[in-house]
């Protein structure tokens, strides 16, 4: 997955196999960063109550797809790596976006020195 910043918008790209595990069938998704409240990068609370619809779970493995919990629609994409970049929104079809990517440091900083 690839995130950038173009103009005011977070845009992050997926492969075809991110799409597929996600069941996601658009390849870019484009938020503004004015819809964004609050970036982490904690380790996400997961529970057995989540109901996935539609996506892919495999214990350990990979969380990915569309996940209703007691917070609301959130979007995950996790993998092995613990390297959690947690996006609540505002304004959005989703309440928040949980991923792993390599560089989650990195665009904490991005997110939270952004002005909105």
């Amino acid at each position: 997955m690839l995130l950038n910043i173009v103009e005011d918008k977070l845009r992050l790209e997926f492969t075809w196999q991110e799409q597929l595990l996600a069941v996601r069938f658009q390849k870019l998704w484009l938020i503004p960063l004015a819809h964004i409240k609050q970036v982490t990068i904690a380790k996400p609370q997961s529970s057995w109550k989540e109901l996935r619809a539609p996506g892919s779970f495999i214990p350990g493995i990979i969380k990915a797809g569309t996940y209703y919990t007691e917070r609301g629609k959130e979007f995950w994409y996790v993998d092995r790596d613990d390297s959690y970049l947690n996006i609540d929104l505002q304004n959005e079809s989703y309440d928040r976006i949980i991923v792993t990517i390599d560089d989650n440091s990195y665009w904490l900083q991005q997110l939270t020195q952004v002005e909105y």
